[in-house]
């Protein structure tokens, strides 16, 4: 979400730059920055205890510097760390920080999260491949939910008329982007499982990939309907409103079903 934020915030097409108060930027960012980092750092402490096999190791100084420093988790977490502690000082210490470098660290700090989970059980060019898949899927899902964020503090703050040029801007990009995430989640799916759904369908990995699935469905949903009611004479906005915060939700739903996800072991087909 801090990628699509800094992202959706320089697109000159959508002009969320200009639109999204400095104050409310001022809070958001750094809080996102700071939820970010809290969590990262839970995810170590997990691994290292998952690896020590208990958890009063896995909270040991000794052995997180293990991981950190002897497993390939550890030495792209330790980046990982490093980018979102860089990124939570600027935006929290500076006034104006700039979006460029914004956006550069969130890049980066991104870019970190592709080779973790699944993906690193693949090795050579078909693994470095299926990495490339990963991060443009999740930019493509970054960008979708963080400009999401950005619109709906926008569209707090303009007329009808604003409102319906924006959203046909953001929808077109939309497009692009749920067909990046359609298409690279197929990829990623296939190459894990062996098939282009793994068995059994309703149980485990396959039940939760079917729930992720059903919402991103439903934000598509959302979003042809927010695209309908723009052909309309008479905008809604209240329920163009409602429907934008829906579909969030349904988003941020999606991604706890990923997290859930990265801890269930792929089931191979046949």
């Amino acid at each position: 979400m801090l990628f699509g934020m800094s992202l959706a915030r320089l697109l000159p097409g959508l002009s969320l730059e200009r639109a999204v108060p400095r104050c409310l930027a001022a809070r958001l960012t750094p809080a996102l920055c700071l939820l970010a980092l809290v969590s990262a750092m839970g995810w170590l402490l997990l691994t290292a205890a998952s690896m020590a096999g208990n958890w009063a190791d896995g909270f040991d100084l000794d052995t997180l510097l293990l991981v950190l420093g002897n497993t390939s988790f550890g030495k792209i977490w330790a980046w990982h760390l490093g980018l979102n502690l860089l990124l939570l000082i600027i935006v929290a210490g500076y006034d104006k920080p700039s979006p460029l470098l914004g956006l550069a660290l969130a890049s980066s700090l991104l870019a970190t999260l592709a080779p973790i989970g699944h993906v690193a059980m693949f090795e050579g060019l078909y693994g470095q491949l299926m990495i490339l898949n990963q991060l443009i899927h999740l930019g493509a899902v970054g960008a979708w939910l963080g400009g999401l964020g950005l619109l709906l503090s926008q569209l707090r703050r303009v007329g009808a008329a604003d409102m319906r040029a924006i959203l046909l801007r953001f929808s077109s990009l939309g497009y692009l982007l749920v067909a990046l995430i359609i298409a690279t989640g197929l990829i990623n799916v296939r190459a894990m499982s062996g098939a282009f759904w793994p068995q059994p369908a309703f149980s485990g990995f396959g039940l939760i990939l079917g729930i992720k699935a059903s919402m991103v469905l439903c934000m598509l949903a959302l979003a042809l309907f927010n695209r309908l009611m723009l052909n309309r004479s008479n905008l809604p906005v209240g329920v163009l409103r409602a429907s934008i915060i829906v579909e969030s939700l349904f988003g941020i739903g999606a991604l706890l079903a990923v997290s859930l996800l990265g801890t269930l072991p792929p089931l191979q087909a046949g």
